[in-house]
């Protein structure tokens, strides 16, 4: 069996690691448990020391992806499970996802149905970015902002480069492999309600997430981004130009502005799908 390291980003999360860490010790007896302490003020390692749990302490908040590469870093089994620190997750279903990685596939990630999502307004967000991730992809994606998967440790280290620092690490990773070809399957899982208040905020995270919708793009195959924009500028430009011909004999400048920004589109959609390219590109 191969070696397992089970890494859990928290902040503020003590009360949730008091009855987590005992429950994944139990169902993981020999995995290397880490938490990673992203700055917080509570008492997160006096619960980890009491359950002989490794933590890595950071002397203020750098983020959820930081602590995810931070872990990953320190972990030295050959496949690592990362899992929320607040409770949501089930430690039973650990096993459930690393058997999938038996089976072939380099990560399996737990698919929360519509009941364990966070709200109504975060439930139609992920579904908005599930269907734009497979449409993208061509491969279902069930859930693209997961938090709980299992992946092959050499793998996953190929991309630490690429994740962010904040909230959206699960869309990278998955980006990424779908792009590498990299086998991912998704296992569905419950959810059950975080244990505390999140520290996700509405407004501010908000935009940061509308910005995930164009890191799938980008990460991905930006061409299927841009291309599209550039037909709706050439098509504007097109309707424009049939609009004020009838009506006043004439091409305008709104259509010549239309037509020259779908070719600086495309352009930039190709310059980009070079540097998806290059980002992906490993040399021997």
């Amino acid at each position: 069996m191969n070696s397992l390291s089970i890494i859990l980003p928290a902040k503020n999360e003590a009360p949730a690691l008091a009855e987590l860490l005992p429950r994944l010790r139990a169902a993981q007896p020999r995995a290397e448990i880490i938490v990673v302490d992203d700055g917080s003020t509570d008492d997160t390692r006096t619960i980890c020391a009491g359950n002989g749990v490794k933590c890595l302490s950071s002397p203020y908040s750098m983020g959820n992806g930081a602590a995810i590469k931070r872990g990953a870093r320190a972990a030295t089994g050959e496949i690592l499970v990362f899992m929320d620190g607040d409770g949501q997750h089930d430690p039973a279903d650990v096993a459930r996802l690393v058997e999938k990685l038996g089976q072939g596939y380099d990560m399996a990630v737990g698919a929360r149905d519509w009941g364990s999502q966070a709200g109504v307004g975060r439930g139609v967000a992920n579904t908005l970015y599930n269907w734009l991730a497979t449409r993208m992809t061509g491969h279902e994606v069930a859930d693209l902002t997961s938090g709980f998967r299992a992946v092959k440790a050499d793998r996953f280290q190929e991309f630490l480069y690429l994740l962010p620092n904040g909230f959206s690490y699960p869309t990278t990773s998955t980006m990424a492999f779908f792009r590498s070809a990299y086998p991912v399957v998704y296992v569905p899982i419950k959810a059950a309600q975080r244990v505390g208040k999140s520290h996700i905020k509405p407004l501010r995270d908000g935009l940061r997430f509308l910005l995930i919708i164009f890191k799938i793009a980008t990460l991905y195959s930006p061409l299927k981004l841009f291309v599209p924009a550039s037909a709706l500028f050439f098509l504007l430009g097109c309707a424009n130009y049939a609009w004020t011909y009838i009506r006043e004999g004439r091409l305008t400048n709104m259509s010549t502005l239309m037509w020259s920004a779908a070719v600086i589109v495309f352009l930039i959609g190709l310059i980009s799908e070079q540097i998806t390219a290059l980002m992906y590109r490993r040399d021997a």
